[in-house]
C-alpha cells in the first residue's frame, strides 16, 4: 500500500502566485512519484484578498486538481488583509482543517505561513501521533517584526509560539539555508530536524505568447525601458517606492517605464498613485502563458522590498525572474535572502531599498550594461534555475524528508527511493 500523505496548506491552485504553485506543484509530484498524497486546503483568495468564483464560503467541497484528491474547507477572507482579520481566517481555517476527515496518514505537510492554523492542525495530529512536517515558506515572526505589524511583549509572544509550534514538528522543511540558520539559531530548531528544500519555477519555459505584441498590446513603445514588478502588492514590497522612482524617472527624463503586476491589499492604493503619476502603471493579474511571457518582454525584472527587511522570506517570483533569462534589480537590504540568491545566480544587481534615485539608476545602468554586451551579463539566472531550483531536485528532497518520518514498516514509494 502506498504510503500516505496529507497536506495542509491555507492557499492552493488555483492561485498561481505566492504558496501555491509550491504546494500544488510538489503534491502532484508526490503523486506521479507513487505517494497518496491528499490536500486539504482553503478557498482560493490571494492575492486579490477576494474569493475566486465559484467557490462557497459555506460549505466543504471536494475536487481533483492534477490528479491530487483536495478537499476545500470554507473560511472568512478579510478584504483589507489586516493582521487581526488575518488571524481569525487562520483559526477558522485551522479548527475546519482539523477536524474535516483525514484518513489515516502515514505523515501529515503543514505549509507555513499560515502559522495559527498549522499550530491547530498540529495539535490533531499529536492526539493520534501522526508525524508532522512543518514547510516554511516565510518566517512569520521574523515577517511581523521587519514590517512593524508587532513589536515588544506581542512580538515576543508570536515568537514563543512559533518556536514552540517548529520544535514540536518531527521534522521542519525550509526553502532556502538562511531559513535553517535563522530556526537554528534564533528558534532553537534542531539542525537534526531541518531540511532545505529549494523552490523551483513553476512558468512555462517557453511561452506560445509573442512579446512583441505583448509590448504593443500594453502600450510599451520601442523607447520605454520596462521596468517589470510581479506577484503580491503588500506591505514588505513597499512599491510606493516604485512610484517614487516613476516620478524620478519622469522628473529626470529617463526613458524608464515601471510597471506593476498582480494584485494584494494595497493595490487600490498604487492604483490611485498610477493615475496621477506619469510611467508608472499598475496592471491585473494574467494567466501563466501571458505572466511567462510578460517576463520575457520586459526590459528588467524588479524585486522591492521593504528597508529592514533581512529574514523573512525569498520572493517567490525570483525563480520565475531567473527562468526568464532577462536582468534582475534587487531593491532590498544587502543581507538579505533576496541578495544572496541575487548573487549566487548572478542574475543582476542590487541597490538600497527605500531609495527611488537609487532604483531609477540601478534600473538604467543595470539596462545599458545589457545593451551593451549584447545581453551577455547578467545571464546566470538560468543555470542556476537548472542546477539549483529544479522540480526534480525538490521532489527528491522532500521525499527524502518524508520517508525519515515514515513507520518502519511503511514501504516508502519505490520511484522516489530510487529517484
Amino acid at each position: 500500500m502506498a504510503a500516505r500523505v496529507l497536506i495542509i496548506g491555507l492557499n492552493y491552485s488555483p492561485e498561481h502566485t505566492g504558496i501555491a504553485p509550491y504546494t500544488a506543484g510538489m503534491a502532484r509530484a508526490l503523486r506521479e512519484e507513487g505517494w497518496d498524497a491528499r490536500v486539504i486546503t482553503g478557498l482560493p483568495h490571494y492575492p486579490q484578498w477576494r474569493v475566486h468564483e465559484g467557490y462557497s464560503h459555506r460549505r466543504a467541497a471536494h475536487e481533483e486538481i492534477d490528479g491530487v484528491p483536495v478537499l476545500r474547507v470554507p473560511h472568512p477572507v478579510p478584504h483589507d488583509a489586516g493582521q487581526l482579520r488575518r488571524l481569525g481566517m487562520e483559526i477558522v481555517f485551522g479548527l475546519r482543517a482539523a477536524t474535516a476527515a483525514w484518513g489515516d496518514p502515514d505523515a501529515v505537510v503543514v505549509v507555513s505561513p499560515a502559522l495559527f492554523s498549522s499550530a491547530i492542525v498540529r495539535v490533531r495530529a499529536a492526539l493520534s501521533r501522526t508525524p508532522v512536517i512543518a514547510w516554511v515558506q516565510d518566517i512569520y515572526t521574523a515577517g511581523l517584526t521587519e514590517t512593524g505589524a508587532a513589536s515588544g511583549p506581542v512580538a515576543r509572544v508570536m515568537r514563543g509560539i512559533e518556536s514552540t509550534f517548529l520544535r514540536s514538528c518531527q521534522g521542519v522543511v525550509v526553502i532556502h539555508d538562511r531559513f535553517s540558520d535563522y530556526l537554528r539559531r534564533e528558534m532553537a530548531v534542531p539542525a537534526r530536524r531541518i531540511s532545505t528544500v529549494r523552490n523551483w519555477t513553476h512558468i512555462s519555459q517557453t511561452p506560445s505568447v509573442d512579446t512583441d505584441e505583448l509590448r504593443r498590446r500594453f502600450g510599451w513603445g520601442a523607447g520605454d525601458v520596462v521596468v517589470l514588478h510581479t506577484g503580491n502588492m503588500g506591505a514588505k514590497q513597499d512599491l510606493a517606492n516604485v512610484a517614487a522612482a516613476a516620478d524620478v524617472a519622469e522628473r529626470t527624463g529617463a526613458p524608464l517605464r515601471f510597471v506593476l503586476v498582480g494584485g494584494g491589499h494595497q493595490r487600490p492604493q498604487l492604483e490611485e498613485l498610477a493615475r496621477r503619476t506619469p510611467r508608472f502603471e499598475v496592471l491585473p493579474g494574467v494567466d501563466d502563458e501571458t505572466y511567462a511571457g510578460l517576463l520575457r518582454a520586459a526590459d528588467v525584472l524588479l524585486v522591492n522590498e521593504r528597508p529592514g527587511l533581512k529574514e523573512m522570506c525569498v520572493p517567490s517570483k525570483l525563480t520565475s525572474y531567473f527562468t526568464a533569462g532577462r536582468p534582475v534589480l534587487a531593491a532590498v537590504e544587502a543581507e538579505s535572502p533576496s541578495a544572496a540568491e541575487l548573487d549566487a545566480a548572478d542574475a543582476g544587481i542590487r541597490v538600497a531599498p527605500g531609495d527611488p534615485e537609487a532604483l531609477v539608476a540601478g534600473a538604467l545602468q543595470l539596462h545599458e550594461e545589457w545593451i551593451a554586451t549584447g545581453g551577455v551579463t547578467h545571464r546566470g539566472g538560468r543555470r542556476y534555475v537548472r542546477d539549483v531550483l529544479s522540480a526534480g531536485a525538490a521532489v527528491r528532497a522532500f521525499s527524502t524528508a518524508l520517508r525519515a518520518l515514515l513507520p518502519t514498516e511503511t514501504t516508502a514509494p519505490a520511484a522516489a527511493l530510487h529517484s
